[in-house]
């Protein structure tokens, strides 16, 4: 476990922050795609969250032993870049509110907050498949993701991007996106069901709410016929649940069908 100290804080759309931070061990952070870290967030009446020392194979373990009253808010998110001369990582915060702890603290996040971080581990850094084209497709919260993805492929790769929003003002400079806009009663689910897709041997990334990724994962499988191990999926979020919540059977199958194939 480490600390994070928020260095800046910008918005990037009305629905989209971009947080920067400096801390220990970000001189020698290795980086890769779609990077994943846990970050805590402290409960009320703390201005740093507790976090206690633990070793890479029982940090959870430890997590849960403290008490509920101190345990901070977990959640999962994507290193946007990493800047190796100031030390520094930057995170994209997806806005809804002050419904969520993490949304809640990114609302007023200021230079000086601290907040911890386990991870990120490269037992779980999962490479593209080789193919001759690609599709990127999620929401909002794949935007990190997407764009860490995209930055990765050789020149001239072929990549179809379909990215659902709330609105054009959430559109970011990333090229080649296909922008879905909520506001127009567009959605992420119709545009992957729709699209033409070229003839040859494709690999999918599908990333966002839980059952739209669900949909299109089983439209790719079951109407396409990509090939399961050719798709790597994850749900994000869920509707009317937290990462709090349990997860449910569906949740559960999912889970270890993803495992299967690695």
């Amino acid at each position: 476990m480490k600390m994070l100290t928020v260095s800046s804080a910008r918005r990037l759309t009305p629905r989209m922050a971009r947080i920067s931070f400096g801390g220990e061990g970000l001189d020698e952070f290795e980086t890769w795609p779609d990077q994943q870290l846990k970050l805590c967030f402290p409960k009320p009446g703390h201005a740093v969250p507790r976090l206690d020392d633990a070793d890479a194979m029982s940090w959870y373990q430890a997590f849960m032993a403290i008490p509920d009253s101190e345990r901070p808010w977990m959640r999962s998110f994507t290193v946007r870049a990493h800047d190796p001369a100031r030390h520094e990582i930057d995170v994209d915060f997806v806005l809804h509110g002050d419904a969520g702890p993490a949304s809640r603290w990114a609302l007023s996040a200021a230079p000086g907050d601290v907040i911890g971080r386990y991870g990120p581990d490269k037992v779980y850094y999962r490479p593209l498949g080789d193919a001759d084209w690609y599709l990127f497709a999620g929401d909002e919260t794949a935007l990190p993701a997407i764009g860490s993805l995209l930055e990765s492929l050789p020149e001239r790769t072929s990549a179809l991007v379909f990215v659902e929003v709330a609105a054009p003002e959430e559109e970011l400079p990333l090229p080649g996106v296909h922008w879905l806009h909520r506001s127009a009663g567009e959605s992420v689910v119709d545009a992957v069901s729709s699209a033409t897709f070229p003839p040859s041997n494709g690999f999918a990334w599908l990333a966002g709410e839980a059952g739209a990724v669900r949909t299109m994962r089983r439209h790719l499988v079951g109407e396409r016929g990509i090939d399961k191990k050719s798709i790597e999926f994850t749900g994000y979020w869920r509707r009317a649940l937290t990462q709090d919540d349990a997860p449910t059977p569906e949740d559960m199958a999912e889970a270890q069908e993803k495992i299967a194939t690695w």
